[in-house]
C-alpha cells in the first residue's frame, strides 16, 4: 500500500468516527466545532510536522490512523466555571484527612525509593507525595482520554494550535521511543499523563528511567514517576535547604498593601510584626519571602519562600501551591492550619467579576481588560479602592467590597 493510499484510508476511518461524534454533539451543543474535511486536512498537517520533528513515518502514520476528533475535549477546554472557586472550597477538597492518612502510609511503604529521589534531587519525600496526591490521588486516576486524539483535537482548534501541535508531536516522539504503547497512552483531556501528570514536552525533557528497564514509563513505574518529578522540580530550582513557606500570624495594624507579591527578607517581616503560628519571631534566615493571603485578611496568611515559586512552575495557581505545601507538611506530621479559611465567602461568577472590574474602572481604579479573571491587576485595583474607602486593603473581593460596589451575590 502506498503512503497516499494509506493516508486516504486513515482519513476515511476518521471521517466515520468524526461524523458520529459531530452528529451526536451537534444535537446537544447546537453546532459542531470542526468539519470532517477540516480535521482530515489538519491531520495531514500534523503528520508532516511529526515527521519533520523526528517521528518515524511508521509511528506517525499508525498513530494518526487511530486518532479521532473528540468533541468532548473541546467542550472541556472551552468550559469556563460558572463560579470562581473559593480558597476554602479548593483547599478543603484537596487537603483532607483521607489524603493525609494515605500519604503517611505511602511515606513508609516507599521509604527507600523516596529517600533515593531526595538524595539525588534534593526534594524531600513529603513534597513528592503531595504532588502525587494532588495530581492523581496517588495513582488512582490517570485520566481516560486517548492522549494523541485529545492533543490532535486541541492542535486542530485555532485558539492554541501552536502549543498543542508541539504537545502532539512530543507525544508521538514518546511512542516512537518505546516508552508506552499507543493503546496505553491515556491521560487527561489536555494531554497530561501518568502518575504525576506530565505534559508530553515535560516528559521528553525531564522523565527518566529510574528502575533500569530501558524505558521511561510514568504510567506503570513508580520509580520512574517519582524520580522524574524530583528531576523536574530540581530543574526549576528547588532549594533543599528550605521549605515551601509557612503559615504566619499578622498583627491587627498590618498594612496589607504589602501582600502584593513583593519579596522581603524575613528580618523585614519580623519588624512588621509577623510571627509564626505560635507567636514566636521568625527565624533569622538570609532568605526572602512574599506574603500570600488567599482568602483576604480574614483567612490564613502565608510567607512563601523560593520553593513556593518552584511549585507554581508546575501549576500557576497560588491555591495549588499552598495545597501542595501544606499537604506535604501534614504528611510529614504537622498539624492543620491555625487559621482555617472561612467557608462563607462569596463565590463569584465570571459575569460578577466583570461587573467588579467595570465598576472599579468607572470609579477611577482601572484593572485592565474586564475579562472576569481575578488576576494581579484586579487585586491591585481592589486594594487601591479599599484604601481610599478606609477598608483593609487586602485586595480580596469581600462581601463588604461587593456591597460598596453594588454587586449582588448569590446568597
Amino acid at each position: 500500500m502506498t503512503r497516499t493510499t494509506l493516508r486516504r484510508a486513515i482519513t476515511a476511518l476518521t471521517f466515520s468516527a468524526l461524523s458520529l461524534t459531530a452528529q451526536a454533539d451537534s444535537v446537544s451543543e447546537g453546532e459542531p466545532t470542526m468539519t470532517e474535511t477540516a480535521f482530515a486536512e489538519c491531520k495531514e498537517t500534523l503528520h508532516d510536522k511529526a515527521v519533520q520533528g523526528g517521528v518515524s513515518e511508521k509511528t506517525a502514520t499508525s498513530v494518526l490512523a487511530d486518532v479521532e476528533y473528540l468533541e468532548r475535549v473541546i467542550e472541556l477546554d472551552r468550559r469556563q466555571p460558572e463560579f470562581t472557586t473559593t480558597f476554602a472550597d479548593y483547599f478543603n477538597r484537596r487537603v483532607n484527612e483521607a489524603r493525609i492518612t494515605k500519604g503517611r502510609e505511602l511515606l513508609q511503604e516507599h521509604h527507600e525509593l523516596l529517600a533515593r529521589v531526595t538524595d539525588e534531587t534534593g526534594v524531600p519525600a513529603p513534597y513528592l507525595l503531595a504532588f502525587w496526591g494532588l495530581e492523581t490521588n496517588f495513582g488512582s486516576y490517570f485520566g481516560k482520554m486517548q492522549v494523541p486524539s485529545a492533543l490532535a483535537t486541541l492542535a486542530c482548534d485555532p485558539r492554541r494550535t501552536t502549543f498543542f501541535t508541539e504537545q502532539f508531536v512530543a507525544a508521538l516522539q514518546i511512542i516512537d521511543e518505546g516508552a508506552i504503547p499507543l493503546g496505553q497512552m491515556e491521560g487527561s483531556w489536555a494531554g497530561a499523563m501518568g502518575h504525576v501528570q506530565f505534559m508530553p514536552t515535560v516528559f521528553l525533557k525531564h522523565a527518566v528511567d529510574a528502575d533500569g528497564d530501558g524505558r521511561r514509563d510514568l504510567w506503570n513505574s513508580l520509580p520512574d514517576a517519582m524520580m522524574s518529578a524530583g528531576r523536574f522540580l530540581q530543574s526549576m530550582g528547588w532549594d533543599g535547604d528550605y521549605r515551601w513557606g509557612r503559615e504566619v500570624l499578622i498583627p491587627r495594624s498590618f498594612d496589607f498593601n504589602l501582600a502584593d507579591g513583593r519579596r522581603l527578607p524575613l528580618s523585614e517581616w519580623n519588624k512588621r510584626g509577623i510571627t509564626d503560628v505560635y507567636g514566636n519571631a521568625l527565624d533569622d534566615e538570609p532568605i526572602e519571602a512574599a506574603l500570600v493571603v488567599p482568602a483576604g485578611h480574614q483567612g490564613p496568611a502565608f510567607l512563601a519562600y523560593n520553593n513556593f515559586r518552584v511549585i507554581m512552575g508546575w501549576n500557576r495557581s497560588e491555591f495549588y501551591a499552598i495545597s501542595v505545601g501544606h499537604l506535604a507538611d501534614r504528611i510529614a506530621g504537622a498539624g492543620g492550619l491555625k487559621n482555617p479559611p472561612p467557608e462563607d465567602q462569596p463565590a463569584l461568577s465570571r459575569d460578577q467579576v466583570i461587573q467588579l472590574q467595570e465598576s472599579l474602572s468607572e470609579k477611577g481604579y482601572p484593572s485592565g481588560k474586564a475579562d472576569g479573571i481575578l488576576g494581579s491587576n484586579t487585586r491591585k485595583a481592589i486594594r487601591a479602592f479599599q484604601k481610599a474607602e478606609g477598608m483593609i486593603a487586602d485586595g480580596f473581593p469581600s462581601a463588604q467590597l461587593l456591597q460598596k460596589l453594588e454587586i449582588k451575590t448569590n446568597g
